[in-house]
């Protein structure tokens, strides 16, 4: 028997896209320049069912914006402190097994987050392990390709002139 490829999973479920039977989340791209320095590093986590690596994302909430929502689930579970952009960044797409043990694809609006600081204690401590990477490290690290673009993309949308 032949595993699955990551796209042919995602191809089997683009039915349920169609109809409408997606779930929204909001996810931030946590980055940081080191002092004085132009690289861009972003932060990825490991998910806490998996151990693959990942960006910190999560449901709406209730009288929050969808960048706050990023930062909360920042804080959450990486202990980042920062500030999210209002404006999104980009989308992907992936698929979450919800407790029923269905599988339903699930659209990310995913937000830029400079991180301020990390603190040494928030919720999800210990659940998850935290790793700085250049944005193509980043993107090789990561399973669902739209992610790989956004993180790719992550140095041009933070040039200068943007």
């Amino acid at each position: 028997m032949t595993k699955k490829t990551y796209l042919s999973r995602l191809a089997g479920e683009a039915d349920k896209l169609f109809a409408g039977r997606s779930i929204e989340q909001y996810g931030a791209i946590c980055y940081r320049r080191a002092q004085g320095q132009e690289n861009v590093e972003i932060l990825l986590i490991t998910s806490r069912d998996s151990g693959r690596w990942v960006i910190p994302k999560g449901w709406p909430m209730d009288r929050k914006l969808p960048h706050q929502v990023a930062e909360r689930e920042a804080w959450e579970e990486a202990g980042v402190r920062g500030k999210a952009r209002k404006k999104r960044f980009g989308y992907y797409t992936y698929l979450k097994v919800l407790g029923t043990g269905e599988t339903v694809p699930s659209i990310v609006q995913v937000h830029l987050l400079d991180v301020a600081e990390l603190a040494e204690r928030f919720p999800e401590r210990g659940q998850r392990q935290l790793q700085w990477f250049s944005p193509n490290e980043a993107a090789a690290h990561v399973r669902e390709p739209e992610l790989k673009s956004l993180l790719r993309g992550v140095e041009a949308a933070l040039a200068p002139d943007k």
